[in-house]
């Protein structure tokens, strides 16, 4: 079933007024992310500076920006989702060290609830007091002091963070309770597999970073070599401005520039 534009809007309309409710009330959503004010004008600012650098560049008008104003579109939208993506890793980082000071606090001896009192001292010696697993530690602890069950937070929390590790954890917490097993021994084991897999992948992402900084000075690339030949030869891309042989065939590049563009950024997010 395809979904119309109108649809479309609407339902994003519906996230983003959901997403700044829950955020009023300190419950911070993390499986999507919408810019404050202050930041929404900040990147509308680069997004339409893009905008007419492609126009320039391009076309030699800044007429052609209103023509060409999907791109600035794109670029905010592209903003915004990397920014969450960052927001999620974050999470997910804190989360792997969170759950291996709880496993060790599990060792000295705490019950599970103090176990994840006590881990939010050593979060915020890691990550600082803007540290977003120390906030929700706290919101833990705060639930639990008004009688809600852990296995609920960390299950409301891995509704929230979208994050596959966090549900997965919550999801064994939940039956490691419900069953009455050695929880201490279940919630290690647990802590052990999936702080190995973030883990390794953190260390692939490492390897990945220089593949990823590669790719930012390919995207740069063809303009410095155009911005070089044009400073260096006055006039040689003359003929390709201000004609329509010369939009038709400059529409094309761009249209190829972008197509690189996204490709190469699809296979660098979805090479793991």
């Amino acid at each position: 079933m395809t979904i119309s534009l109108k649809q479309r809007v609407l339902r994003h309309r519906e996230e983003k007024l959901f997403f700044f409710r829950q955020k009023q009330r300190g419950i911070p959503l993390y499986s999507c992310y919408f810019f404050s004010k202050k930041e929404a004008f900040l990147y509308a600012i680069m997004s339409l500076g893009i905008v007419l650098f492609f126009s320039f560049f391009f076309y030699r008008s800044l007429i052609a920006a209103a023509f060409i104003w999907p791109i600035g579109v794109l670029a905010y939208l592209s903003f915004q989702k990397e920014k969450g993506n960052k927001r999620k890793q974050k999470l997910e980082i804190e989360f792997k060290d969170c759950i291996l000071s709880v496993a060790a606090n599990l060792r000295a001896g705490y019950s599970v609830e103090n176990a994840f009192e006590e881990s939010i001292q050593d979060i915020q010696s890691l990550y600082g007091e803007s540290s977003l697993m120390r906030s929700e530690l706290f919101r833990m602890k705060k639930g639990i002091a008004h009688n809600v069950p852990l296995e609920e937070l960390l299950s409301e929390l891995g509704a929230r963070s979208g994050i596959a590790n966090i549900q997965e954890f919550g999801e064994v917490f939940a039956i490691a309770r419900s069953s009455g097993g050695r929880l201490p021994e279940i919630i290690q084991s647990t802590a052990d597999l999936i702080g190995e897999k973030i883990a390794l992948q953190q260390e692939i992402q490492v390897v990945l970073s220089g593949k990823k900084f590669e790719q930012k000075i390919m995207d740069v690339v063809p303009f410095l070599l155009v911005g070089y030949i044009g400073i260096s030869t006055p006039g040689f891309f003359d003929v390709l401005y201000h004609n329509l042989m010369g939009i038709c065939i400059m529409s094309v590049c761009m249209l190829l520039y972008l197509a690189a563009f996204f490709l190469a950024e699809y296979i660098c997010k979805n090479i793991i």
